[in-house]
């Protein structure tokens, strides 16, 4: 697993993280930080001059939950990432990708009044030997109060929050390793699972009066998606499509109502599983069945109707063609059968025959 430490720049997140090591058994340390530095040798100036952090760096964002994962391959335990992340959208690309690869991450926030914060930061010599460098420092930390400032209330709405004001750096990683064992910072949405190798899923296409489809935005993804999930052992599809609405809508379907619409091949990429993803027309949602939507707050932030040009802006572009190919068969007497989002050939190529 991972307890990822987050907070305001300067607030002890490095301090608690090297205390909390040595309180969790078989825990190691590490700081993504170390992750933009080897970037900013790799990539060339034009690249860097184009952003203003590197966490602005796509490759940043893809890169930590690779390592991280890579380092719990090697050292199987706990990771102590002490990280600060003010972007909820890259809170959702990185704890998604983590999600995605079954590890659970343990979220907090290190806080206290921006009174107390700006007296650490003010107080801090983080270079000793060079008086320079640590103004420089509190300088930068200092001008990133407001970013923190702006970023508390989702924040303190995703991860639990740890009041600093009167700890040490001991007594905060003691704070953090009771929290850990009882579990209270786990994230809901990014748990273990069991399955391994390809999955099937099934995702349910709900409709308006104008043929607009309703989309979900998740939490710890970047995109949204259609309502849905992986199909559970030993279960039917369309029953896993019923369960999905249900637990993420609050909506009851029959399975008997459900139509297929198109069947996807989707291959494992970037750590994510691949597997069969189905299709579903779930029909038509009536003015009063929108106004009883009601979702799991630790799942998804929001639905929305939308059309197919809204969707395009939305959706990764593989479920973007496999929603097109959705509305197609909508439209016509057959399942679409795709492979990686494509139309794939089925049965004998033009011309041959059998035999």
């Amino acid at each position: 697993m991972i307890v990822w430490v987050n907070g305001t720049f300067g607030a002890g997140k490095s301090s608690a993280c090297r205390e909390l090591v040595e309180l969790l058994p078989g825990s190691t340390l590490f700081d993504p930080e170390e992750v933009g530095y080897a970037l900013k040798q790799w990539l060339p100036a034009r690249r860097l001059a184009e952003v203003a952090d590197f966490q602005d760096l796509p490759s940043w964002r893809r890169l930590v939950p690779e390592v991280a994962a890579a380092m719990l391959d090697e050292a199987p335990g706990t990771l102590v990432v002490p990280m600060t992340l003010l972007r909820e959208a890259y809170r959702d690309e990185i704890f998604g990708a983590l999600a995605a690869r079954g590890i659970s991450v343990h979220h907090f926030v290190l806080d206290a009044e921006e009174t107390i914060l700006r007296s650490r930061i003010t107080a801090c010599e983080e270079y000793p030997d060079n008086p320079e460098a640590s103004a420089r420092t509190r300088r930068w930390r200092l001008d990133h109060l407001p970013d923190y400032r702006a970023a508390r209330d989702w924040l303190h709405r995703d991860a639990h929050v740890v009041d600093i004001a009167e700890l040490t750096p001991r007594q905060t990683a003691e704070t953090l390793a009771a929290l850990v064992k009882d579990g209270t910072a786990r994230c809901p949405i990014v748990r273990s699972s069991t399955a391994r190798g390809d999955t099937v899923a099934a995702a349910v296409l709900l409709f308006d009066e104008q043929d607009r489809v309703l989309l979900v935005d998740p939490v710890y993804k970047p995109a949204w998606e259609f309502p849905g999930g992986v199909v559970e052992l030993g279960e039917a599809p369309t029953d896993a499509g019923v369960r999905e609405v249900a637990e993420e809508l609050g909506l009851e379907l029959e399975p008997a109502a459900l139509r297929l619409l198109a069947v996807d091949w989707e291959p494992a990429t970037d750590g994510r599983r691949g597997g069969l993803r189905l299709v579903y027309d779930g029909g038509r949602l009536t003015p009063g069945r929108r106004a009883a939507l009601r979702l799991p707050p630790d799942e998804l932030r929001a639905w929305r109707l939308v059309s197919t040009a809204e969707a395009a802006d939305l959706l990764p572009p593989n479920r973007h063609r496999r929603l097109l190919a959705a509305l197609a068969a909508r439209s016509g007497d057959a399942p679409q059968y795709l492979e990686a989002g494509q139309p794939a050939a089925l049965g004998l190529p033009a011309g041959s025959t059998a035999g």
